[in-house]
């Protein structure tokens, strides 16, 4: 391990006892992600992913080397985006918004499982985790990373799912318009990202949404487990 403030250090968004954790967490984030909407795409009858084997839950699928690598040295990353032909969909605005969804969705699918596990480690295993364990790292990666990645990935800005879904809501005239202006918000939102202004817009929904993502998942499980 690299002591902090070692030259490693300098150049990662995370601690480098992180990594492994954070890398383990994002792999079906990520994989599952992906896969989600590849395969609502194909449900809804488009075979554009389908025929490009992205109907998969191989993560070196779905992984984009520079999305990746972008993760532990800028804190935010990208992986393939999913080839979708709203042409092929029956009803295209229903289609594309549970196509969107699906994405998101899954994220918070593996968060609520890990969740569940863990509890089911915990108060049904007999399992008592120490305090930083690799265990207690393991959970909180995945559970932590899948809520920030649902929650995230429904923002409504370009190229973000949630922008995707408001531009199918919204009416024609207003889609339009969302279109044209797409080019200067994804300068918008890459300028956030790399600059400390980020931390005073995005800082304050983190801070509120993924904790109450979390005590939500805590109350739909808390009769089972009788927290």
């Amino acid at each position: 391990m690299v002591k902090e403030g070692g030259k490693l250090e300098r150049f990662l968004a995370y601690p480098p006892d992180q990594i492994l954790f954070i890398a383990l967490a994002l792999l079906p984030g990520f994989a599952l992600h992906e896969f989600a909407h590849a395969y609502t795409a194909w449900r809804f009858g488009d075979p554009t992913a389908k025929r490009e084997g992205r109907v998969t839950l191989n993560p070196l699928v779905h992984l984009d080397p520079i999305g990746t690598i972008a993760v532990f040295l800028l804190g935010f990353g990208w992986a393939k985006p999913v080839p979708v032909n709203r042409f092929h969909f029956r009803r295209p605005r229903l289609a594309g918004v549970l196509v969107t969804l699906a994405g998101p969705l899954a994220n918070l699918l593996i968060a609520f499982v890990s969740l569940f596990l863990w509890h089911v480690l915990t108060q049904w295993g007999g399992v008592v985790p120490t305090e930083d364990s690799a265990l207690v790292r393991m959970f909180d990666a995945l559970i932590g990373i899948n809520i920030v990645l649902f929650v995230f990935n429904l923002l409504p800005l370009p190229p973000l799912d949630g922008y995707r879904i408001l531009e199918d809501l919204a009416p024609p005239h207003l889609r339009v318009r969302l279109t044209q202006l797409e080019t200067y918000a994804i300068v918008l939102f890459l300028v956030l990202f790399v600059t400390p202004l980020g931390d005073r817009v995005f800082g304050p929904i983190f801070s509120t949404l993924v904790p109450s993502v979390y005590a939500g998942m805590e109350a739909v499980l808390r009769p089972l487990f009788g927290l």
